[in-house]
């Protein structure tokens, strides 16, 4: 599993950058009501899309929380309100916020009942008529019918804690109805066979794909033989979903 304290400095550079950024915040932003006065973004990593949220929206204050202290640390020099915190236990209390906000998080969550746990502690500290944004399906949007994909499908995980259902049943435990969802270009995200298998081997698809023992190398070693090893594939398509806390 990557270690998300030591790539904080150089995270955004492997990740699409500010165009991949402004994507996503702007189909966050589409989804929350103009009427909101404060987004929680939780799992915000470098808040490099945490801080595109607030740039567009100046009446919105925006701040966030993250699991790991270096990324924490990044996110602060951006936007300033960052709290380093778990978020199945947030530190906020109850109907404290009008919108919360998951990008690129619940995928990475593979303990037994987190999902579940982050979901519900969204919806805890969201106002009635508040409205929690999450990335869904998240691995399944960089399927794009490459030769990539046809390397990977044999190690797939086959159960992605991510997924639109189980988000969806979780919400609705939690008090929550989607009310919305949007789709945005994970800009610069497009792999090429060379990335695509350094990536590999340095672990970053650990919540997508099972590579136990040598398969990681195994793999790897497909991915280099592959046509054109330096093209980057189609980007990715990503899911949001907006669910609405009952009043």
């Amino acid at each position: 599993m990557l270690n998300y304290d030591t790539v904080a400095a150089h995270y955004d550079a492997t990740r699409g950058g500010v165009p991949r950024a402004e994507a996503a915040a702007a189909a966050v932003l589409g989804l929350i009501p103009s009427s909101a006065r404060t987004l929680l973004d939780i799992g915000c990593g470098t808040g490099l899309v945490t801080e595109r949220i607030a740039l567009a929206r100046p009446g919105l204050g925006v701040f966030g929380t993250d699991f790991s202290y270096g990324m924490a640390q990044v996110a602060r020099q951006r936007i300033g309100a960052v709290a380093l915190a778990d978020a199945r236990r947030l530190p906020l209390p109850d109907a404290a916020v009008d919108a919360v906000g998951a990008v690129w998080l619940l995928h990475l969550l593979r303990g037994e009942g987190d999902v579940r746990a982050v979901v519900s502690e969204a919806a805890r500290v969201l106002r009635p008529g508040g409205v929690f944004v999450t990335t869904v399906d998240k691995d399944a949007a960089h399927d794009v019918g490459s030769d990539i994909d046809e390397a990977f499908a044999p190690h797939l995980d086959a159960d992605p804690s991510d997924s639109a259902d189980l988000i969806v049943r979780y919400g609705s435990e939690a008090g929550l109805d989607v009310v919305g969802e949007a789709h945005f270009r994970g800009h610069g995200q497009g792999q090429s066979p060379l990335s695509a298998a350094q990536k590999v081997r340095e672990g970053y698809f650990a919540s997508r794909l099972n590579l136990p023992g040598t398969a990681a190398e195994r793999l790897a070693t497909v991915l280099t033989s592959l046509p054109e090893p330096d093209r980057p594939r189609a980007d990715p398509r990503y899911r949001l979903l907006a669910l609405c806390a009952r009043d």
